[in-house]
């Protein structure tokens, strides 16, 4: 088995048993590659960025046609040394991974990029452990750097009430972009469940939509009468519109051209409207989740109910949001506590 191939295995199994994203396997795959160019000796390409691509194993970088030149016949693309690659792969010491840490830490990474990427690593060591292709777990007593703890960016109600006004829903692209701020700001679904909506997700009625979350889960979460009114109106538009037979049909939210909308293109959106609304132009459309964690635990909102409806397996990620409601916790304090 070539080091690429085993790096593909390992890919296969997120996506196929583990259920994971594209983009979050994309980014397992940029991590390895670039350990792997370390465990070479190759200092510039791990320095560089890089990824993998699991069709062909093959591996590029943004300066992989300088150090790999094409000659006749080739792509143009990097791969990956064969010859003991994979064997210096499998035969990981605790002090190279020592080693890599130290490395990335020359490299200006944060310290929650450095976590990521040792994560990539402690998952891809115990399939490997797992499979029979190693003996013992490179990482195991390796610990995580300590992070910062960042508090989630939040909108206040008047910024979400200005941002939300701001598309103009006379127009079919307007009332398209102010019925997925609306959505956002309703459910907090993630951006990437935004654009995974079909027609047949939203139950106008009930007012739910269903939502497919990280590792192909599902779950229903209720949505608002702003919400819903604000898809009546998006869809009325689009129906009446000379082109829409050509759209895609199953896909709620499309682009111009009919197509379903991306999650970069969804950031583009939110960014001209930040502009217009005169609001930080840092905000993206995760803080728009933010938002409506804060203001659902804000007005009385129980955590582990807001940990459902987020999506989050853990409640402990859910709980960083209670720093955020410290002086709604300190009112009821002071209202409830007989001394206080």
């Amino acid at each position: 088995m070539t080091e690429n191939s085993l790096i593909t295995e390992f890919l296969n199994y997120l996506k196929f048993e583990r259920h994971f994203s594209p983009h979050t396997a994309k980014c397992y795959a940029a991590d390895l590659t670039q350990f792997c160019a370390f465990l070479a000796g190759d200092k510039q390409r791990a320095q560089g960025g890089q990824s993998f691509a699991p069709a062909t194993g093959a591996l590029t970088s943004r300066a992989a046609d300088s150090a790999h030149p094409a000659g006749p016949g080739t792509t143009g693309t990097a791969v990956l040394p064969q010859t003991d690659a994979q064997q210096k792969l499998r035969d990981v010491e605790p002090e190279q991974v020592k080693s890599f840490l130290a490395f990335l830490g020359t490299q200006s990474y944060s310290k929650s990029t450095i976590a990521r990427k040792l994560a990539t690593l402690r998952s891809f060591y115990k399939f490997c452990l797992r499979r029979g292709y190693v003996q013992a777990h490179p990482l195991a007593s390796i610990r995580t750097p300590k992070q910062e703890k960042r508090l989630p960016k939040y909108l206040e109600l008047e910024q979400i009430t200005t941002l939300l006004s701001t598309p103009d829903d006379k127009t079919l692209l307007g009332a398209r972009d102010r019925a997925m701020l609306e959505v956002l700001f309703s459910t907090g679904v993630r951006v990437s469940e935004l654009v995974d909506l079909d027609f047949a997700d939203v139950d106008f009625s009930g007012q739910t939509i269903r939502v497919r979350g990280k590792g192909k889960k599902q779950r229903t979460a209720p949505i608002g009468q702003t919400a819903i009114a604000a898809i009546r109106r998006y869809l009325e538009l689009r129906r009446s519109d000379a082109r829409s037979a050509a759209f895609d049909q199953n896909a709620l939210f499309v682009n111009k051209h009919g197509q379903r909308l991306s999650t970069r293109s969804v950031r583009r959106k939110l960014d001209k409207y930040l502009a217009e609304a005169g609001l930080d132009p840092n905000i993206s459309p995760h803080t728009l989740r933010h938002s409506f964690a804060t203001h659902m635990l804000n007005n009385g909102a129980d955590l582990r109910s807001v940990q459902e409806l987020l999506g989050h397996q853990s409640l402990s990620t859910t709980q960083v949001y209670t720093h955020l409601t410290t002086p709604r916790l300190k009112a009821v304090y002071d209202d409830a506590h007989p001394r206080s």
